[in-house]
């Protein structure tokens, strides 16, 4: 196949197009290095430097392409907090500009990271895809809203579309930015320093973690399966991991013991998720592969930040 990957020389566009080198296609990429850096990326993959707003750079980038990743976003959810217009002119103007692109060269199928921050809380655990949507962050709602479009527009215009909802996805070469870090790769970092281990409220918050690889292995799948109109499916490790319950694993594997700082005020994010993964087994064939603790050791042996002897 011949792909366009948006955003692809981020944390988790790099490894889908290393992946999808490594399955034979041929691939290109578009990124405006905002948060990615072009050596992630194979010299096999043809990169250009670009806004997902510059609709030139699209269609000639377009060109004989058969499907395109749309994974070009910002994806902080504290930051959106503070910068709504942008979250809405990336992720979303961005998402409507790659659907006109598609839409006047004629590419057939979209692929598209979506976020399982869409849910924001529920009562139900594990969330699944019929669930209606309680965004919480201006993030959120900029997915959900991207969403709505390409839903709607690839009915109307006969694209085929499949939404991932990624929950929260971790591995080796994950960004650390000075502001509002990811909590595995930031957590690793301050347990291997010394330093203490920030937790919101009382750390009984919980998410559902995923490792890369098995991200990259439903991004590959959903390019192929059939979507007459916009499927939506949940991809996750189907795990529910409390904060403190990853404090205890990151403890193990790095042989530390991080002291853990709590602090009175509660994060403003989602009290409770994990990722029911019906839909992703019944469409895409998906089944994570790698889970927590596994996870964090690849971390530790394949990331010069965190390289060390783990212990097990």
């Amino acid at each position: 196949m011949h792909i366009l990957v948006t955003g692809g020389a981020g944390f988790l566009g790099s490894a889908l197009v290393r992946r999808l080198v490594a399955l034979g296609h041929s691939v290109r990429v578009l990124d405006d290095l905002s948060a990615g850096d072009p050596s992630r990326l194979p010299p096999e993959a043809s990169f250009a430097r670009g806004d997902v707003n510059d609709v030139p750079r699209l269609w000639s980038l377009l060109q004989g392409v058969d499907c395109v990743y749309h994974l070009a976003a910002r994806v902080s959810v504290p930051e959106s907090r503070h910068f709504p217009r942008d979250y809405n002119l990336v992720n979303v103007g961005g998402t409507v500009s790659v659907l006109e692109a598609m839409h006047q060269v004629g590419v057939p199928r979209l692929v598209f990271a979506s976020s399982g921050a869409i849910y924001g809380n529920q009562a139900e655990q594990p969330v699944h895809e019929a669930l209606p949507p309680n965004p919480l962050s201006p993030y959120a709602v900029s997915k959900l809203a991207a969403e709505q479009y390409i839903c709607t527009i690839s009915r109307l215009w006969g694209i085929e579309a499949v939404c991932l909802r990624i929950f929260n996805a971790y591995g080796p070469g994950q960004q650390l930015p000075a502001a509002h870090p990811p909590v595995i790769p930031q957590f690793l970092r301050q347990a291997l320093s010394g330093g203490s281990l920030v937790v919101h409220g009382d750390g009984e918050q919980t998410r559902d973690f995923v490792y890369v690889d098995d991200v990259v292995e439903a991004l590959v799948r959903a390019a192929n399966v059939p979507a007459p109109t916009c499927q939506v499916i949940n991809v996750g490790s189907g795990v529910e991991t409390s904060i403190n319950a990853l404090i205890d694993v990151i403890a193990e594997v790095t042989a530390t013991k991080p002291h853990r700082l709590y602090v009175s005020e509660q994060s403003s994010g989602v009290l409770r998720l994990a990722a029911d993964l019906t839909r992703a087994r019944q469409v895409l064939g998906y089944a994570p592969q790698v889970f927590l603790r596994e996870g964090l050791r690849r971390i530790l042996t394949e990331d010069a930040r965190f390289r060390v002897a783990p212990t097990g």
